[in-house]
């Protein structure tokens, strides 16, 4: 217990003293991963609402690969943007390894299908002559796509969520791609890693206060969100 109070203790200390270090962290960690939501929710609700409105062959593959890609496994995902950013594989031209860059595509990676498929469910949980109805008062199909996705904003708010809170805390790919450079590519989560191996644990604690108070804080302002625009 005495371990935690002290880490409660220096998590106060870092945040009011307004610690560089810290400050540098917490903010690139709200950096990759704000960029890597906002990638995944475009990708996501693109794919996830095409998939949900069309009729094609092979349509139940797939939504299993989406819904199995729902719990893609990170450090699966950091090996392969790994191996493609590599210097002698097909990206290492680029010379994005090790960068907060390869962190945001990791990242967008592992959120993109978490989006995909919470938006595939809400799409498909609309009513289907909602689409007829829309397209009988004379919408364009573009405009009927728009109308029925501001139909589901609530799940997709959701996802939004899920999405981020599934990049913010991952620190597989993170470590793997990103190499947990000081100053230049160290996030929350792989530097609460490194302080736990060496032992400094009131740092650790700290940090992931800091980690646990920043996901509620984002979660916090998109539930008022959605808890706001629910129907009554």
């Amino acid at each position: 217990m005495e371990l935690l109070f002290e880490g409660i203790k220096k998590a106060f200390y870092l945040l009011f003293t307004l610690d560089s270090e810290v400050m540098g962290i917490t903010l690139l960690s709200l950096n990759v991963s704000g960029i890597a939501t906002f990638i995944s929710l475009f990708i996501g609700v693109s794919i996830g609402t095409v998939v949900a409105l069309s009729k094609f062959p092979g349509r139940k593959i797939v939504v299993s690969l989406i819904n199995t890609g729902m719990g893609l496994p990170p450090v699966v995902v950091g090996l392969f943007v790994t191996i493609f950013l590599w210097r002698s594989g097909p990206f290492g031209f680029l010379g994005l390894l090790y960068t907060p860059t390869a962190m945001i595509i990791a990242q967008s990676v592992i959120a993109t299908p978490i989006v995909m498929g919470i938006t595939l469910a809400a799409m498909q949980q609309l009513p289907k002559k909602l689409r007829l109805q829309i397209l009988a008062l004379g919408a364009t199909r573009l405009q009927m796509v728009w109308t029925l996705i501001k139909e589901a904003r609530l799940p997709l708010l959701a996802a939004i969520m899920a999405g981020f809170g599934g990049v913010i805390s991952e620190i597989g790919a993170s470590i793997m791609v990103g190499g947990n450079i000081k100053g230049y590519s160290r996030v929350l989560t792989t530097a609460t890693v490194m302080e736990t191996g060496k032992g400094n644990f009131d740092i650790a604690i700290a940090l992931s206060i800091i980690l646990l108070a920043l996901a509620y804080l984002i979660n916090l302002i998109l539930t008022y969100v959605q808890q706001r625009e629910r129907p009554r």
